[in-house]
Formats: C-alpha cells, sequence, structure tokens
C-alpha cells in the first residue's frame, strides 16, 4: 500500500534537509475541476520548508535543491507545487 503523497513529500524532505519547519499543504481541493486535477486529491501542493541548507543560496537554487529531492514528484505525480524555501532567521 502506498503512503500519501504529501506524506512522501515531507520524508524526503526530512531526511534531504533536516528542517528546522516544515509544512506541506495539500491545496487539491481549491483545484478541483480545474487543468491538472486528476481527481486523486492529490494534485497541487505548497511546500514551506526552513533549513540551514539554504543559508547563502538564491530563491531559484533553493526550489531547484528542493526538486531534486522531490524526484519524480514535481511536475509527474503531482502537477502544481509551489515552494517557499528559507533559511533560519529570514
Amino acid at each position: 500500500m502506498s503512503i500519501p503523497v504529501a506524506q512522501e513529500i515531507e520524508n524526503l524532505l526530512r531526511a534531504a534537509f533536516a528542517p528546522t519547519q516544515l509544512d506541506v499543504i495539500n491545496d487539491s481541493a481549491k483545484h478541483h475541476g480545474h487543468s491538472g486535477d486528476d481527481g486523486s486529491g492529490e494534485s497541487h501542493f505548497t511546500v514551506m520548508i526552513e533549513s540551514a541548507a539554504f543559508a547563502g543560496v538564491s530563491r531559484l537554487q533553493r526550489q531547484r535543491m528542493v526538486n531534486a529531492a522531490l524526484g519524480d514528484i514535481p511536475g509527474h505525480r503531482v502537477h502544481a507545487m509551489a515552494i517557499r524555501a528559507s533559511a533560519p532567521g529570514e
């Protein structure tokens, strides 16, 4: 049995970044019937992550780091993902 995508996202990000804060929010219900809604209830997410790994790293590079940690989830298994990545104290 597979785990929910939100839990999988959380597990991968915790392992990759040891975040001081992490919220994985399932926004799929807001997009019901819109483009990219596959009916799974797991098509749109917001990730808010704070980690020392992002210190001194540009916003674009942070997004790339998060996407790399998530493998095939963004753009393949999930239609849309908003990423808000920060370093502690930002």
